[in-house]
C-alpha cells in the first residue's frame, strides 16, 4: 500500500455523498494536484464505499430509510476515465447499511446494517456482480446509553488479511465480534469464542488492524475514546490493552470521533474527532502495540467523517461533512504530523473517500 511507485502517484479519489452520489477526482499525489473531476456514477443515499483487491471494482451501501431503500451495489471502474458501471445492486438484508468491506481473496462483500443491527454477507461473482445474501448475523441486547444503545447498532465490518477473519462493531451493545469467513460461499459464522466487550457506554464505531496483523485499533464514538487490542490472528481473539481519550485534555464541548486507521509504516494510528473537528495522531509502539499521543490536528473542516491513506502512505483525504469538502493533508511518515495542501475536494456532503490507482 505505501508503495511510491509512479503509477500510484496518480490516483482516482472516489468521494461517496448520500446527495450527490459518487464523485472521482483525479490526484496527482506527489503535488496533491486534482487534475480532473467529475461525477462517477449517479447512486443515491450512497454512503460508504469499499475497493475489490483487485481495484478494478468499487462496492456501495445505499444507507435506505427502510428496508427497500436499503441496497449493495457493485460497480466496474474505468481506471482511465474514474467513471463506475453498475454490475448490480441487491438488498442489503437490513435497515440502514453504513459500511462495507470485501475479503482478501475477493469473493465475497460483507455490510454492516446500523438501524437493524445485523451483519450480512454477499458472495462476488467472477464478473464483479454480487449474488443474492448468502449469510446474516442479527446481533441482540443493549447498553447502557439510553438514546444510542437501546438495541444492536452494527456500524463496521473489516476482513482480516491473508485470513479468514472479519471484524465487526456494534455500537449498540458495546462489543467487537469475531467472524470466520468461508470464501467459496461466502458464508459467515461467529467465532467460538465470545465478543469483546469495551467499556459500558464508549460506543464502538470503527476498527482498524495494525499492518503487522497483531494488534487492533477500535475508536469509540460515545465516550471519545480509542481502545487498543492485541489480536490473535490463529484463533482470531482479541485482548484489550489500553484506552485513551481522543480529546485534549482542555476541550469540554460535544464529541463524536468516527475513523480510524494505521498507517501503512505501522508507526501511527490516526483518528477523527466530529466536534473537536480534528484529527488526533498517536505513535505505536511496535513491540507492544501501546499508543502514545503525538498531537491533535485541525480537520480542515467541520465533522470530519471518514478519511483515506491513500496510495503512497503521504497523504491523508479527510470528508469533512458538514463543508461540503474533502481536505488533502501530507503525512510526515517519519513524526505522523499532518500539513494541510491547501487543496480540497468540493462535493456536498461528503461521506467516505477510497483510493484506487488511475491510468
Amino acid at each position: 500500500m505505501c508503495s511510491t511507485s509512479f503509477a500510484q502517484k496518480t490516483q482516482w479519489a472516489f468521494v461517496a455523498s448520500p446527495v450527490k452520489g459518487i464523485f472521482s477526482y483525479k490526484i496527482d499525489a506527489s503535488r496533491a494536484e486534482v487534475l480532473e473531476a467529475g461525477r462517477a456514477v449517479d447512486f443515491p443515499r450512497a454512503s460508504f464505499i469499499a475497493v475489490h483487491p483487485n481495484g478494478q471494482r468499487l462496492y456501495a451501501v445505499a444507507e435506505g430509510a427502510d428496508r427497500k431503500t436499503s441496497l449493495v451495489a457493485a460497480f466496474s471502474i474505468d481506471a482511465e476515465t474514474g467513471k463506475l458501471s453498475m454490475l448490480n445492486s441487491v438488498p442489503s438484508g437490513g435497515h440502514g447499511p453504513c459500511h462495507i468491506c470485501v475479503n482478501p481473496s475477493g469473493e465475497a462483500a460483507m455490510v454492516a446494517n446500523y438501524s437493524s443491527g445485523s451483519f450480512a454477507a454477499f458472495p462476488i461473482q467472477k464478473s464483479g456482480a454480487l449474488g443474492m445474501m448468502s449469510a446474516i448475523i442479527q446481533d441482540k441486547g443493549s447498553s447502557v446509553e439510553a438514546e444510542r444503545q437501546g438495541g444492536p447498532h452494527a456500524h463496521c465490518i473489516i476482513c482480516a488479511p491473508k485470513s479468514v477473519w472479519a471484524l465487526g462493531c456494534d455500537l449498540g451493545l458495546d462489543k467487537v465480534m469475531v467472524f470466520k469467513v468461508n470464501p467459496s460461499d461466502a458464508t459467515v459464522m461467529c467465532n467460538k469464542t465470545a465478543p469483546v466487550s469495551v467499556k459500558p457506554g464508549a460506543g464502538p464505531r470503527h476498527i482498524a488492524l495494525h499492518p503487522n496483523n497483531k494488534f487492533a485499533y477500535v475508536i469509540n464514538e460515545l465516550d471519545s475514546t480509542m481502545t487498543a487490542f492485541s489480536w490473535d490472528a490463529t484463533g482470531g481473539t482479541l485482548k484489550e490493552l489500553q484506552n485513551v481519550s481522543t480529546l485534549p485534555k482542555s476541550f469540554e464541548g460535544k464529541n463524536f470521533p468516527a475513523e480510524v486507521a494505521v498507517h501503512p509504516n505501522g508507526k501511527f494510528v490516526f483518528g477523527s474527532n466530529r466536534g473537536h473537528d480534528s484529527i488526533v495522531v498517536y505513535k505505536v509502539d511496535a513491540k507492544t502495540g501501546m499508543l502514545t499521543l503525538v498531537g491533535h490536528n485541525s480537520c480542515g473542516g467541520h465533522r470530519p467523517r471518514h478519511f483515506e491513506i491513500d496510495m503512497t502512505g503521504k497523504l491523508l483525504l479527510v470528508a469533512n461533512e458538514l463543508s461540503d469538502q474533502t481536505a488533502i493533508f501530507r503525512i510526515d511518515t517519519l513524526t505522523g504530523a499532518l500539513t494541510p495542501t491547501g487543496t480540497t475536494l468540493a462535493l456536498e456532503r461528503p461521506m467516505c473517500v477510497k483510493c484506487v490507482e488511475a491510468k
